[in-house]
């Protein structure tokens, strides 16, 4: 982290806010959608986390239990529409409501569009874009039935301005806010609120790895804290605000979306990235043929 301190773990919401309601976390065992699941289940939520990988919602399922919360894991690949209902129609049946869905499961990388494989292109579409929708539409005839509800999808700023190596990314990101405000509009009626998250910088472990030099040649010894004063620079140099973004950045959106506070707004991209992107910061630099 930079100069600047980050925000408190200590919630600025009153306990007990979303009491009584049922979130589901797409992604939620790691990263972002870890911190997402842990506030909202401090704020008195069911959470259920899923994620393809089993081992990382069940940990994060019981580390919110261990700490007094109330949480669950479902195994769920977002790109299987039929799983996505399964998994739907079971939490619905089990907790007879579904009162917030957040769509962050992703997978992103960074890769030259001119040798990105096709399966690599459709991975990336299909977990952020398809699986956004699929999910989406699979809790609707649940908060049609009980009078409205909160759906909230991460995006990301970097389709604000183009990014090099990430064409596959920004595109399923760019179709989710166009999703996010077309969704907004049919479901209004119902009381679906339908909101998305452009997050800044997060120093998750993808970030980390983009900002670790190469090994050192000549047998020098490596500096181990290359990464953090890399990333220390990037953050006084390109984000306003001096400092990274944490998951608790974002949680907090959330959380205020998922609250009464959320009553009026949807079709909304709430960007949380400190200013980054506008500070139109030049992209990374690509090499020329």
């Amino acid at each position: 982290m930079s100069e600047q301190s980050a925000p408190s773990t200590q919630s600025v919401f009153r306990d007990g806010l979303l009491r009584g309601q049922v979130a589901l976390v797409t992604g939620g065992g790691t990263g972002i959608g870890l911190g997402i699941s842990e506030l909202l289940a401090q704020l008195g939520a069911h959470v259920v986390l899923a994620s393809r990988t089993a081992e990382h919602v069940e940990k994060a399922a019981q580390s919110i239990r261990d700490a007094g919360g109330s949480a669950s894991a479902e195994t769920l690949d977002v790109r299987d529409p039929e799983r996505v209902n399964g998994v739907v129609k079971k939490i619905a049946a089990e907790r007879g409501r579904i009162d917030v869905l957040v769509n962050n499961a992703a997978g992103n990388f960074y890769a030259p569009s001119e040798s990105l494989s096709p399966n690599a292109w459709r991975s990336v579409i299909e977990i952020d874009l398809y699986g956004t929708f699929f999910c989406s539409q699979a809790v609707l005839p649940v908060m049609k039935t009980q009078g409205g509800g909160r759906i909230v999808s991460i995006s990301m700023t970097l389709h604000y301005r183009g990014w090099p190596l990430m064409a596959h990314a920004t595109a399923a990101k760019a179709g989710i806010d166009a999703l996010t405000r077309t969704l907004a509009l049919e479901w209004a009626p119902w009381g679906v609120r339908m909101n998305a998250i452009a997050p800044g910088p997060i120093p998750t472990e993808g970030v980390r790895k983009a900002f670790t030099p190469p090994p050192a040649a000549g047998g020098q010894v490596p500096d181990v804290f290359a990464a953090e004063k890399a990333m220390e620079s990037y953050a006084r140099k390109a984000i306003p605000a001096g400092r990274w973004g944490t998951p608790r950045d974002i949680a907090n959106m959330v959380a205020f979306l998922a609250s009464p506070a959320g009553e009026w707004i949807t079709g909304a991209i709430m960007v949380v990235d400190g200013g980054e992107w506008l500070a139109k910061n030049p992209a990374p630099q690509m090499q020329r043929p």
